[in-house]
């Protein structure tokens, strides 16, 4: 058998020189340290040893190791990023120095189901660990992203809040007036008909009069109904008149109501999610409060 370079290694050993047992769940490799002449055992854990690290620790056992390599039977090198449970899928070649040992690992298949059970145990706990470990470190800086667009938002909506809140003075001064006039305009219209009904005219010639204008009144909220699909109701035909102005107002000085209206949504989904993720029962798990300014 031969290497990547083609030089024929000086012995291929055979299996069981390196052994793999699992003990407790998790795979012991045990192997012949060559400048020390005795038997190690290297207990790794699949889910998180990578290659790599697994030669790595067998140098550092042994410093007379210069060379620690895997290779595939096909003789492809496997990279040291490759997870031990990977490599342990298939045989492989484990070359020391010039030496190559021929491994066969077990067949998962053939574990009894004892060691299968606590396997599946130690990758839960581990990704338990995982998570309380990370989860409060995450959960701070999904926090600090949070507070920095919140700043980033206000700052947008502040020249924007200044703008809206003098058209929307402008608009309710123009809305008052209107309603004033209204009421000047009724009062007129009641003093003049009582003027002419007592002092110019008699009640049988104004009568009529005041029928049609009543007609003519109850032609106009029928109009204002078809126009609006809505009843004259005070409240909301003010609210309308008063939209009218603030969006004619708007157009004049260039204020985006779309674009503020997009910023308000993203500020508001911004302070649900930054309250979501303060609240304990949500996370699970204790989180460090930081101020809003650093």
């Amino acid at each position: 058998w031969r290497g990547r370079e083609g030089a024929p290694y000086s012995t291929l050993v055979p299996s069981d020189e390196v052994t793999i047992n699992y003990r407790h769940g998790l795979p012991v490799i045990t192997l012949m340290l060559p400048t020390r002449s005795e038997r190690c055992q290297f207990t790794v854990k699949p889910v998180v040893t990578t290659v790599g690290a697994f030669l790595q620790d067998v140098q550092r056992e042994d410093r007379g190791i210069e060379r620690a390599e895997v290779f595939a039977t096909d003789g492809s090198k496997v990279s040291d990023a490759t997870l031990m449970e990977v490599l342990l899928m298939n045989d492989f070649k484990l070359v020391i120095n010039s030496t190559a040992y021929s491994v066969s690992p077990p067949v998962k298949d053939k574990l009894s189901s004892e060691h299968a059970t606590e396997m599946e145990d130690i990758k839960s706990l581990v990704h338990r660990l995982f998570v309380a470990l990370h989860l409060e470190d995450h959960q701070i800086r999904k926090e600090r992203e949070l507070l920095q667009k919140l700043d980033h938002l206000k700052g947008e909506l502040l020249p924007l809040e200044q703008m809206r809140a003098r058209i929307m003075n402008s608009a309710d001064a123009k809305t008052s007036r209107l309603l004033w006039v209204g009421l000047a305009l009724m009062s007129t219209q009641g003093g003049a008909l009582a003027w002419l009904t007592w002092w110019v005219y008699s009640w049988d010639i104004m009568e009529p009069v005041t029928y049609f204008i009543t007609y003519g009144s109850a032609m106009a909220f029928y109009a204002y109904f078809v126009l609006t699909k809505q009843d004259y109701i005070y409240p909301h035909a003010k609210d309308r008149q008063f939209l009218h102005y603030f969006y004619r107002k708007s157009k004049k000085q260039h204020f985006n109501v779309e674009r503020y209206n997009k910023l308000k949504d993203d500020l508001a989904e911004a302070e649900e999610s930054l309250r979501r993720l303060r609240q304990p029962l949500h996370l699970r798990l204790p989180i460090q409060e930081i101020s809003d300014k650093d």
